[in-house]
Order: C-alpha cells, then sequence, then structure tokens
C-alpha cells in the first residue's frame, strides 16, 4: 500500500502474523504502524522448515502486543475495510482459538508441538 495517511488504520503482515493497527509515520519504504488489534496469530515452529520438527529450533512467537509499534514494508500493508475494530484481548484470544482449530485438524508431530507452544502462550496473555 503506497499511499497510506498518517493516522489511517490498516491490515498489516509483519513476521508470520497479521495485526490491524495504525499507520504511525511513513519511513520511505516502510510504515510505522501502532497495533491495535490481532487478525492472525504467528506461526509456531521453524518457518524456514515449516512442518519439521526434528533437527530445526522450533520457535515459539507470540502475537505482537498493543500499541506495540511494527516497521512494515509497504506491500505488506492493506486498507482495513471492516466498520469497527475489534478489542485487542478478544481478537488475540479469537486469534490463538483460530489457530489452535486449524493445527487440530491434522494430528502430526508438528501440529502436537505447535498447539503446545500456543497453550504456553495462552498462560502468558491470559493468566
Amino acid at each position: 500500500m503506497e499511499n497510506a495517511t498518517i493516522g489511517e488504520i490498516v491490515k498489516a503482515h509483519y513476521k508470520s502474523g497479521t495485526y490491524i493497527g495504525e499507520v504511525v509515520e511513513d519511513r520511505g519504504a516502510n510504515y510505522l504502524i501502532k497495533v491495535l488489534a490481532v487478525a492472525k496469530h504467528p506461526l509456531q515452529g521453524d518457518l524456514h522448515n515449516y512442518g519439521k520438527t526434528e533437527n530445526v529450533f522450533f520457535h515459539q512467537r507470540k502475537a505482537l502486543s498493543w500499541q506495540e509499534k511494527m516497521n512494515v514494508s509497504k506491500p505488506a500493508v492493506h486498507p482495513y475495510t471492516e466498520d469497527s475494530i475489534p478489542d485487542y484481548e478478544t481478537s488475540l484470544r479469537q486469534s490463538v482459538d483460530e489457530l489452535k482449530s486449524k493445527l487440530n485438524k491434522q494430528d502430526s508431530p508438528f501440529n502436537q508441538k505447535a498447539i503446545k507452544s500456543l497453550e504456553e502462550l495462552e498462560n502468558s496473555y491470559f493468566h
């Protein structure tokens, strides 16, 4: 998205998650975006060897926090077209539940490890 304006609400893909946020600054090739909600929780595991658990470092990825700022390349930023912005906590819970549901559809060592990773994150998110 080449022409976002400061203060505009956008959807942005960052690392392996997707967030709803406010454009804070135009930084040339990137936008600085303040996180307001989580649209898609970041994936768990080794993204370069996705689906593998053997001989890889299995990353646990937290979602960015409410009002945390991210530096996102302009092509990864898209207009946000919904009428309202979801509550951060509600959106985080929904994104975790959606990812767990997707992982539960197929029983594999990778999915089991990813679910365990998400459950550990849930304890820190929602304690």
